[in-house]
This record gives structure tokens, sequence and C-alpha cells, in this order.
């Protein structure tokens, strides 16, 4: 097979969907199959299998501002590219979202795989209810990444979803060379944005040790605000951007992983990334992290925005080195589930089978 797996956000930022293209993409190529990627970059591209159709544009979405494209001269460089490859399947990924997504299910130039990322709420599937209708009918396969997200495109849209997972390349993350910290350390790797509720981990730093700190890696629109407000507290160091290599480092020296969101979470992937590298997990008990993880077994869950129940959980983590060493133990079972490897294989079976439809 031709595979053509496409993103609508950019490959050059660091994000969910993205790393979930660029994961299957490495899986299916290890695999044997041809397969190349499409979507916007605002650098080189990050892989050679990579075909860039142009930069990105911030746009609100769920919560959150995604690197879009939804320009016309993306749309005809995408026209363009489908027809040079000739794929012999697509595997969409939010394949209703503005550009190159929304652009390859319109034109439908072959079989279309389509996964749903999304969860929560969407003013846009409610105000393009009737132009979306049209376009879902060009979507052969309907993926959803979890319950929620089949819900929410079922609610507006109709039409029957699949549950798939997320993966993570467990091979990977295990392979890499960990940062030794001489300190008890809490790793955040997230947008910046009130909905990643990392003003929560930062409210509860004031009710751990002296001896704990908080690395704080990426950025986002509350960047500068939450570096004023905490800028009495030396033991936060504020990483910025960091490239996916040193993010798995990271998280693989950490003592802790704390993922304190407060709504707006599908699947929760960056927890099955910490499970797999070997670091305990201290979440909100979000709907979304459920999916991955269970409270008291392979991570700690508390309630989203209780700041001094997410000190307790990190205490115990930071404290307790049994408690850490359990959680450890069954989160390394758990991210086995959630191998990139069997996602492959599960999107490949499926693209045979729609293959050798009629």
């Amino acid at each position: 097979m031709r595979i053509g797996l496409i993103c609508p956000y950019s490959l050059s930022v660091p994000g969910g969907v993205q790393a979930q293209v660029m994961g299957l993409a490495r899986a299916v190529r290890a695999a044997g199959e041809e397969t190349r990627v499409l979507g916007p970059c605002d650098g080189p591209p990050p892989a050679s299998f990579v075909s860039p159709l142009g930069k990105s544009l911030p746009a609100s979405a769920n919560g959150s501002i995604a690197p879009l494209a939804p320009d016309a001269p993306c749309a005809l460089r995408t026209i363009r590219t489908l027809r040079d490859e000739d794929f012999d399947v697509l595997w969409v990924h939010e394949p209703l979202a503005p550009g190159p997504s929304m652009t390859t299910s319109i034109v439908h130039p072959a079989p279309i795989i389509a996964t749903f990322h999304a969860a929560g709420r969407s003013s846009s599937y409610r105000v393009f209810r009737p132009l979306l209708m049209r376009i879902i009918e060009n979507l052969d396969v309907k993926f959803a990444v979890s319950g929620h997200a089949a819900d929410l495109a079922a609610s507006h849209l109709g039409g029957e979803y699949e549950i798939v997972f997320n993966a993570v390349e467990i091979e990977r993350i295990r392979s890499v060379s960990r940062i030794v910290n001489p300190h008890p350390t809490v790793f955040f790797c997230g947008r910046h944005e009130e909905r990643k509720g990392l003003a929560v981990l930062l409210e509860a730093m004031a009710l751990l040790g002296p001896d704990v700190r908080c690395h704080v890696a990426s950025d986002g629109p509350d960047t500068a605000s939450l570096k004023a407000s905490f800028a009495h507290d030396r033991r936060i160091e504020w990483l910025g951007r960091i490239s996916e290599a040193d993010k798995l480092a990271r998280l693989a020296g950490a003592t802790a992983f704390c993922a304190p969101s407060l709504h707006g979470e599908s699947f929760g992937v960056v927890l099955v990334e910490a499970m797999a590298a070997g670091t305990p997990v201290v979440a909100s008990s979000l709907d979304g992290y459920g999916n991955v993880a269970t409270n008291e077994v392979d991570a700690l869950l508390c309630p989203p925005g209780d700041v001094e129940a997410l000190a307790i959980a990190l205490r115990r983590v930071l404290d307790d080195p049994a408690t850490a060493a359990r959680l450890v133990a069954a989160g390394s079972r758990r991210a086995e589930q959630f191998s990139m490897t069997a996602l492959a294989n599960l999107y490949l079976d499926r693209s045979r089978h729609l293959l050798a439809q009629p």
C-alpha cells in the first residue's frame, strides 16, 4: 500500500495529534509500507517523509490555540500533492479541521480512514453542521480516540465511530538517556493556558518541601503572567519549548510527572508516555485521563483545580518510595497496552479490508 497521513496542525509545533501522526508514520514505515505525512510546517520538515504544505496560523480551538493552515495556497498545495503522490489510502486526522485535513476530506482522492481526536465542546461543529454533514459522507471509516471524542462527533454529526486508542513509541521512550536531577523534581509539559491547570500545580508547590523542584516545559498565552505571579519561588525552572528528545529525557528523569488539567482532555497520551518512561503520574481525575489511568493503581488522580489535594498526592509520590515504585510497576504494564506498533497494525488491517471492498 501507498499510505498518506494527513495532519491539520503544524508539524513543527509540539502537539498530541502531531505526535500520533509522526509516530504512526514511523511504525508503518518500519513495517515496510510506503508512507508519507502531509501537513503544515513552520520550519524545516521534521523528517524526510514529511511533505510540507505551508505555514500555519494560530486559531482558537477547544479552549486552546491550534496551529492550522486554512488558507487557499495550502489547499492548492494539498490538492497538488495528493494528485502527485497517488496514495492508495489516506489516514486523515481531525478530518473536519480547516486546512489539509478538510481539503483532503472534500477532494476524497482515495479511500479515507478518518480519526477524530477532539472531545468536550465544539462550536465549529454546531455552527458549520450543514457543511460538515456533506463532507462527512466522504469518510469511509471513522475512528475516534476515545468514547468522549466519539460522543462529541456523533452528537453533532451522527454516524458510528470505532473506538481506537492513542499510542506511544514505547521502545523509543525507554531508549532515551534520562536527565538525572539532584533534587526531587516534578515535571510539567503542556501549553501554558487555563485548561492545562499549570497555575494549580505552581500553587501546590508552596505546600511542598523546600528541596522539591518544578521543571516547566513549553510556553503559551499565560507564560508571562504565571512567571510574574510565581517569580518569588526559585524552585520553579522555566524551560521554554524543548525538543521531543529533551522532553522524553526529562520525563524519564523526573521524580513525578504532573498533568493538572482542568478540562478538555480527550485521552491523556502524555500520561502513557510517563508510564512508559518509568515515572510516577499525578494527574487530574478527568474523564479523558480515566481512559488510560486508574486512581491508586497506575496513577494518583485528584479533583481538577484542588490545590491541596494535588499537593498531598505529589507528597505521597515524592516522600514514599514504596508508593512510587508501585505506581511505576503498574504504569509500565499499562503502557504496554498502548503500543504504537499495535495501533499501526490496526490501521493497516482496516486499510487492507477497505481496499478489498468492491
